[in-house]
């Protein structure tokens, strides 16, 4: 609802409204990522300390301007300041983290290997020792990053220099960090009658001009999943398919977890088929260890043989796309008119892709999700205060198969471990 005229806003124009703002603060945040991608000034960033050896405030926005990287919209356009720390937010969470990924191209540089195809033991402990925790980092992150560089060695006969030669200034996502700003941009108060109503108020460029601004009313529903007693931040709001979407932040207290002590754990075992397995042991006296029950099994059969279909659709349709670019590439060369029939049938095909590729992705991340949550309930169920889950972090899908390297190398471990470690913090 629009608050100056209490006129009733539709969610077509609402979308219109953010996609606009979220459009000036994308602008914004481009203009900065180009300025600043290298690696002098992501190191700066990274090393946590300004100019004048300072400490970098935390939050992003505020150590860009500690170090002077500001950012203005187009002329002619008039944001406030808050609008700019959202843009400042965005952009300088992005080089941050591309500090990462420069420690990881550069420790795999330095110690290339003779076969980048297939590294002995010594080249790994080599690549791995260059790289800070590269102990710990899964070795599909290292040979992707090494297809990555070898691409490039191919095409330019000589190894990148850092990754920001490697890899151009990321696209930027259409989204609005609402957490940069204070009550001047954006409010969110719970409804006191309903727990599970919220109203989420902000400030939205007007249907008219870009120069005019106005408190738009928001009621969000929130999930059961958010507690009452949970205090809410501002969300992050993000654009797709026409729609609006809040990401909604909310903190509470939970019970302290012990790092020692335990004495009921469950252990967690990977499956291909049978996605989990689970069973509870009790540490006795004299270091024994009791097994409580026959265990469990998490079985998501149905659920994996429709991800296994999507996923040869995607190929299958993948496959007819780059055959379509190739024919449209080869009339380009031989300068001819493009065919309009074959521009068509890319177009369907490419948003057929994108498509099977966003319910392949959903699909991940509801498995994920429901299989983290009847891992952390079996060990409430049993009374345990630790996990232990088998770590393929180093295993590598090759050697078995077309179709079984696929399978294996397409299970969503590591966002199952990640809604694992944050259900299992909830219960303590």
């Amino acid at each position: 609802m629009e608050e100056k005229t209490g006129e009733v806003v539709s969610a077509a124009l609402l979308a219109q409204r953010v996609g606009w703002c979220a459009d000036l603060v994308a602008g914004m945040v481009g203009s900065i990522l180009t300025e600043h991608w290298n690696a002098a000034d992501v190191a700066r960033l990274a090393s946590g300390v300004d100019m004048t050896g300072r400490p970098l405030p935390s939050n992003a926005w505020m150590a860009l301007r500690r170090l002077g990287w500001n950012a203005a919209p187009p002329e002619g356009i008039k944001v406030n300041d808050r609008v700019v720390r959202m843009a400042q937010e965005q952009a300088g969470r992005t080089l941050r983290s591309a500090h990462w990924c420069a420690d990881v191209v550069a420790g795999i540089v330095t110690t290339w290997p003779n076969n980048p195809d297939r590294r002995n033991p010594q080249e790994w402990d080599a690549v791995r020792g260059a790289i800070e925790g590269g102990r710990d980092l899964p070795g599909s992150v290292i040979k992707g990053r090494t297809r990555q560089i070898l691409a490039f060695l191919t095409a330019e006969d000589r190894l990148p220099a850092d990754v920001f030669e490697l890899e151009g200034v990321p696209r930027v996502a259409r989204m609005l960090l609402l957490a940069a700003c204070d009550g001047q941009q954006a409010t969110i108060t719970r409804d006191e009658t309903n727990p599970r109503s919220v109203l989420l108020r902000l400030q939205l460029p007007a249907r008219t001009s870009y120069r005019d601004w106005s408190w738009v009313a928001v009621p969000l529903a929130i999930p059961a999943t958010v507690p009452a007693e949970g205090a809410l931040h501002l969300p992050t709001l993000r654009m797709g398919g026409g729609r609006v979407y809040a990401d909604l932040a909310f903190t509470h207290g939970v019970p302290k977890t012990a790092r020692a002590g335990h004495m009921v754990a469950l252990g967690v075992d990977w499956g291909l088929n049978t996605l989990l397995s689970a069973g509870a042991v009790r540490r006795g006296g004299e270091g024994r260890i009791r097994a409580l029950g026959a265990g469990a099994q998490f079985r998501a059969a149905g659920v994996l043989a429709k991800q296994h279909r999507l996923r040869r659709l995607s190929e299958k349709l993948h496959t007819k796309t780059a055959q379509y670019e190739r024919l449209k590439d080869g009339r380009e060369r031989l300068q001819r008119t493009p065919d309009a029939v074959l521009e068509a049938r890319n177009a369907v095909l490419a948003e057929e892709l994108r498509r099977v590729n966003a319910r392949r992705s959903h699909l991940n991340d509801a498995l994920a999700v429901s299989a983290a949550r009847w891992a952390v309930d079996q060990a409430i169920a049993s009374g345990a205060t630790v996990i232990y889950v088998e770590d393929l972090r180093s295993m590598e899908a090759k050697g078995m198969g077309r179709s079984l390297n696929a399978r294996l190398s397409q299970q969503a471990r590591g966002a199952i471990v990640h809604h694992m470690r944050h259900l299992a913090a909830e219960a303590g």
